[in-house]
């Protein structure tokens, strides 16, 4: 890869953000940031930088999956990023407070979260080699945040900034999903109780199965494999919606245990 950019050093500027949660400029915008390729370049750099200091990446996150986050976000494809430990918030029977001034401008989303028992290697995975690794199936919440400022920004941007990876949580692991038709899941979210998002399985990319195949066939171009025990969201059932201190959401699934959360002050 030929670029005139400094990965590292506009990493840093991502990282400076993630610690102050004061908002940077868009890479577009300010450096000329340009490409795909660039824009993942920083991404893995801002990764290094975290790992360095201790972070571990617990899986990957799919973006952009669904009809209603391309339309908002204006691009019609997926992008991914990592989930790293650090801003992973364990559940307890179905609940989960996280404080909400962790985040600069948050958004959430309801996603099916998968668990692989093998390795997955593009570029020909498929939607049967997916559930073929696949060990479990769990609802979760992604937050979404973006340490930018969104004007005038860019999908490349979003992508640089980890794919707006501001945290995430799920409920309880099964295999029960395994047996049926992913595309059936039927999610409703709620606010303070009242349903603002409703979508299904097949709002991302029409499988969320055919979601983690596409994140795996891009990931060989990069040389990377999918590993057993990693978590990989497969991407919103719906659109997110912007969060505010004292809020509180439920996500629900088919029969499964709702999953709660409670942005605290």
């Amino acid at each position: 890869m030929s670029s005139t950019l400094n990965y590292t050093a506009l990493a840093q500027r991502f990282e400076d953000a993630w610690e102050t949660r004061e908002r940077t400029q868009p890479l577009t915008v300010t450096d000329g940031l340009a490409t795909i390729d660039d824009a993942y370049a920083v991404q893995s750099a801002w990764s290094a930088l975290r790992e360095a200091k201790g972070e571990r990446v617990l899986g990957r996150k799919i973006g952009l999956t669904s009809k209603a986050m391309q339309e908002q976000a204006g691009f019609n494809e997926p992008d991914f990023g990592r989930l790293w430990e650090s801003r992973y918030f364990p559940s307890e029977h179905g609940r989960v407070a996280i404080p909400a001034n962790l985040f600069l401008q948050p958004r959430l989303e309801g996603e099916i979260a998968f668990r692989l028992n093998h390795e997955l290697a593009g570029p020909e995975v498929t939607i049967e080699d997916v559930l073929a690794a696949t060990d479990a199936l769990a609802v979760s919440f992604e937050i979404v945040d973006s340490r930018f400022v969104r004007e005038n920004f860019r999908v490349l941007d979003t992508i640089a900034d980890n794919a707006s990876y501001g945290a995430f949580t799920l409920g309880a692991w099964g295999t029960d999903w395994l047996e049926g038709d992913l595309r059936d899941i039927r999610m409703t979210m709620e606010r303070h109780g009242e349903v603002v998002v409703e979508g299904t399985g097949a709002d991302s990319l029409g499988h969320p199965a055919n979601a983690v195949a596409w994140l795996a066939n891009t990931l060989a171009s990069y040389d990377v494999r999918l590993q057993p025990g990693e978590v990989l969201l497969s991407g919103s059932l719906g659109r997110a919606i912007a969060v505010e201190p004292g809020d509180v959401f439920t996500v629900r699934m088919d029969d499964r245990e709702p999953l709660t959360i409670e942005f605290t002050t």
